[in-house]
């Protein structure tokens, strides 16, 4: 099974930006959508943005929209997420996962679409 690291997390002030890498290893992600959700302190784990396969087709949840990119470099295997104009609500760590299908063009938004998982990446947001 494929493992995800993710990085670039870190203490920000609001309106500054971040960029979150996940690198893979053990296994090619480049056939699978990869998504990335957040947690934070008593919530569910959410889905936050989401890439196909080929990185043709993006998904954001309708608080990000705007301010976060998605993007994928498969010859790096690699995914990353671009956040700009951080606000204290984005607080949370942050993973990202793999699907559980290869090849699917639409991107899933149900953390029960995705297989693999990151350890996560803490992101805190500061007002």
């Amino acid at each position: 099974q494929v493992q995800l690291v993710e990085s670039g997390g870190g203490l920000v002030q609001a309106g500054d930006s971040l960029r979150l890498s996940c690198a893979a290893s053990g296994g090619t992600v480049s056939r699978y959508a990869m998504g990335w959700f957040r947690q934070a302190p008593g919530k569910e784990r959410e889905f936050v943005a989401g890439v196909n396969w080929r990185g043709a087709n993006t998904k954001y949840a309708d608080s990000v929209k705007g301010r976060f990119t998605v993007s994928r470099d498969n010859a790096k295997n690699t995914v990353y997420l671009q956040m700009l104009s951080l606000k204290p609500e984005d607080t949370a760590v942050y993973y990202c996962a793999a699907d559980l299908t290869f090849f699917r063009d639409r991107v899933p938004t149900s953390r029960h679409d995705f297989g693999s998982w990151g350890q996560g990446t803490q992101v805190t947001v500061s007002s």
